[in-house]
């Protein structure tokens, strides 16, 4: 059965009636179970005798706790009893028939990543910065989680977003130029949002009224992108390098009182406007798309686009306003690098970027609040492999850059939870 749902304005959605019974299946104590074991094995086989050092303040002013030294080896075992504690809390639930809550798996993960930077910072005579760790991880994850916000979007309605990567890449550059001829970021902040809105239109132009196939356009895109900005890095932005490519970064505006806190004060309260706008942004988009009349025509234009065109919704019209809306959050994160993380714009600098955020819209099940922490893994991740190589870790980089993309795989393939695209993702609409 469907419950049908009118606004005010007459358009009415269908919506499926809540599963009775769903079935709870063994999938979320297996993967914890696999990845203790995991961690017990690594610790076994190779142990590291000495000492971890946490230093969690980056000020002298904080005394007290301002160094954490813990035992390497008896840290990792007590958090490894306290993800055994929550795998058989896991085991319960689902024998009794009942979800394994996400509290618990956060718990879990909590638990075993700090046992694993003990272990990896055992015998280190360098403290492992919290503070760096998680503020970097902040940074490196702004143009991910943008990305992942504007590929929710236009997915919600029914247009794989496959040019984050152009999107993003674009806004760099454009954001470079106007932010050195104008000296204001605000400036080249605004020109950022602007051209990867232009991508986006491109991009709805050839897929929404077209109907050419969006991942090939996509990629067209994310090619078309890349050849034209380093052309034009080369033959314009290194020439002119002092008066096109010198661009005046946003200052860092600490909340006062905030700013204090230890530990998370510095992370999140010491940041740019634009990862502010980001605290924003994220909520927004997630109140716009399920909260308002705007965002449930959006859901059911990218669930059942026949059904939403005959209850009297513009199809086309609303695919693309959500592309071109996703595109202009886009653009906020492509002109972070240039106005935000350094002053200049750099042949690729978004290095794939686009690629990892459309990874973390699928890995956050098409949902913006999940996006955005699943943008944060990422990020972390690709600090954590830097923190670790300083402190002189002897675990590979490419291993810890890796285990992102491995969840991805896990969670695409629905081994830790159901991942489903909207029904209609990728499919063109042709009017009857």
């Amino acid at each position: 059965m469907t419950a049908t749902t009118v606004d005010a304005a007459g358009p009415a959605a269908t919506a499926p009636a809540p599963r009775a019974g769903a079935p709870v299946t063994w999938k979320a104590a297996t993967g914890l179970a696999v990845v203790l074991a995991l961690y017990a094995l690594l610790l076994l086989l190779a142990p590291h005798e000495g000492s971890a050092r946490f230093a969690l303040s980056t000020s002298t002013d904080l005394v007290v706790l301002s160094t954490l030294v813990v035992p390497a080896m008896g840290t990792a075992w007590v958090c490894g009893a306290v993800g055994l504690v929550v795998l058989a809390y896991a085991v319960l639930r689902t024998r009794a028939g009942r979800r394994v809550p996400a509290w618990a798996i956060a718990i879990f993960a909590a638990a075993l990543l700090i046992g694993f930077l003990a272990w990896a910072a055992a015998g280190s005579p360098r403290d492992l910065s919290v503070v760096g760790l998680l503020g970097g991880a902040v940074g490196l994850s702004v143009p991910l989680v943008y990305g992942a916000l504007g590929g929710v979007i236009g997915e919600r309605a029914g247009v794989v977003n496959i040019a984050i990567e152009g999107q993003l890449l674009a806004g760099a550059f454009v954001a470079a130029i106007v932010g050195s001829l104008t000296n204001s970021p605000w400036a080249g902040l605004v020109a950022a949002v602007v051209a990867s809105a232009l991508v986006a239109l491109v991009l709805g132009l050839f897929t929404i009224t077209y109907r050419v196939n969006q991942v090939i356009v996509g990629v067209v895109l994310n090619v078309l992108v890349i050849g034209l900005t380093s052309f034009f890095y080369s033959e314009l932005l290194v020439p002119n390098a002092e008066t096109l490519n010198s661009t005046v970064r946003f200052p860092r505006l600490p909340i006062p009182g905030l700013e204090s806190i230890p530990v998370i004060g510095p992370v999140l309260f010491n940041q740019t406007i634009v990862v502010y706008l980001m605290y924003i942004a994220v909520p927004a988009v997630w109140y716009a798309l399920f909260r308002t009349r705007w965002g449930l025509r959006v859901r059911a234009v990218g669930e059942h686009p026949k059904a939403a065109d005959t209850v009297g919704i513009d199809v086309l019209r609303t695919r693309y306003r959500a592309v071109l809306i996703g595109g202009a959050v886009v653009g906020l994160g492509g002109a972070f690098y240039t106005v935000v993380s350094i002053n200049q714009f750099g042949r690729e600098m978004t290095a794939g970027a686009g690629f990892i955020a459309l990874a973390a819209v699928i890995f956050g099940k098409w949902d913006p609040l999940r996006a955005a922490l699943a943008g944060l893994l990422f990020g972390f991740a690709t600090n954590l492999q830097n923190v670790l190589s300083v402190v002189g870790s002897p675990v590979p980089s490419q291993f810890m850059l890796m285990l992102p993309y491995v969840v991805t795989l896990l969670a695409v393939a629905g081994l830790v939870g159901r991942s489903r695209a909207p029904a209609a993702s990728g499919t063109p609409y042709t009017k009857e």
